[in-house]
């Protein structure tokens, strides 16, 4: 029997590579002789590094650079196990974490980390780049990126425009002639789950402005300076960007990639599958087993663990799914082609128990599943 263990991070808990390591001993317990291959997997959101760095046998790259409120933070970076590939979740140094509640202001905020860890993995020999660009706390299109990677947004008198998402409404002229020259030789894949064009009542400021402590007030203030930024990328650069889906991702980082860098916005899930080779391991699979902290109706719409699902439905592998916890219409998943769903907790406990003794838990229900299924083919 081979048995595919695809689970994504348990938070708080377990990385994806130990709550999958979790599972195997479970499986193991049960049948000792099953074959398991680990695969751990993400959206693109908090926890692909880790997951592509423990799925590829890469490492992680520690590095401190600027932070949204332009001050020093300590970020990191993925060199996964191809060595030519970085994975980088820019909420790792522009995340809204980074920023207190009381100085939540995305006029001001910056991608400018972006761009430095950019200029670390190519340092570094990467030419190949997966960005998850989830949890911003900012809204400047990716301004701060371009001129952390040597492009020069100047104003009507030719100086270099300030940081953040209200210094755009200033800028008259983008030059790519001090761009960094190695991102020619690059290929930049982006983690992106949203649709949102750049401006209007769906766009970023809109959308994601009020969460980054956006008033109504600053919120037309930068919708407009964003349209206006897609205006001088048009003029400049000879590219339309505004009302591509996805360019309203990150507070417009989207379009600033899809402007600058030539991106592909791509979705998260889908990247990690093709990184992990997903696919190639579940064509001799038996089952899979997948996790995550909750199971709810959302996880249909584009998580992990619902697109998990999908990929071994189409190789007809069945799917046992653990969960933290059952959220509302959590039966929906059923439709994904999991075929069971079994929860961690093996009676009432405190969450930081559970948290706790996450890996007991997981290799333990994993166990009782399968001893059910193993009953099940007894009886047949």
């Amino acid at each position: 029997m081979h048995i595919v263990i695809a689970p994504q991070a348990l938070k708080g808990s377990l990385t994806a590579a130990e709550a999958g390591q979790a599972i195997a001993a479970g499986v193991h317990n049960v049948y000792p002789a099953a074959r398991t291959t680990i695969v751990p997997i993400a959206d693109g959101g908090e926890g692909t590094v880790q997951a592509l760095v423990d799925g590829t046998g890469g490492r992680i790259l520690q590095h401190t650079v600027t932070g949204p409120l332009h001050e020093p933070v300590p970020a990191f970076f993925g060199l996964l196990g191809d060595g030519q590939t970085a994975v980088i979740e820019m909420a790792a140094c522009a995340g809204l974490p980074l920023v207190p509640p009381e100085r939540r202001d995305p006029r001001v905020t910056t991608t400018y980390g972006v761009g430095e860890l950019i200029r670390l993995a190519l340092d570094a020999g990467c030419r190949h780049f997966l960005i998850g660009i989830g949890g911003s706390a900012t809204n400047d299109g990716g301004a701060g990126m371009a001129q952390a990677l040597g492009i020069h947004l100047t104003d009507a008198s030719g100086r270099e425009i300030a940081y953040g998402g209200a210094a755009l409404a200033s800028l008259a002229h983008i030059s790519l002639a001090e761009i960094d020259p190695r991102l020619a030789e690059c290929r930049f894949e982006v983690a992106c789950d949203v649709t949102n064009p750049l401006c209007g009542p769906e766009g970023a400021a809109a959308i994601y402005g009020p969460q980054k402590g956006a008033t109504p007030a600053m919120i037309q203030e930068l919708d407009s300076a964003l349209g206006h930024f897609a205006h001088i990328i048009e003029q400049d650069l000879a590219l339309s960007v505004a009302d591509i889906p996805g360019a309203g991702a990150a507070g417009g980082l989207g379009a600033g990639l899809l402007a600058f860098l030539h991106a592909t916005l791509r979705p998260g899930a889908q990247i990690v599958f093709e990184t992990t080779h997903l696919s190639e391991h579940l064509q001799s699979a038996d089952l899979l087993i997948t996790a995550e902290g909750q199971i709810d109706s959302q996880t249909a719409y584009g998580k992990s663990v619902g697109a998990v699902a999908q990929q071994a439905q189409r190789h007809q592998v069945p799917v046992l799914a653990l969960a933290g916890s059952l959220g509302a219409d959590y039966q929906a998943v059923y439709e994904l082609g999991i075929d069971a769903v079994a929860v961690l907790p093996s009676g009432p406990m405190t969450l930081e128990h559970a948290m706790t003794h996450a890996a007991e838990l997981t290799r333990d229900t994993t166990a009782r599943a399968l001893r059910l299924l193993r009953l099940g083919q007894r009886l047949r």
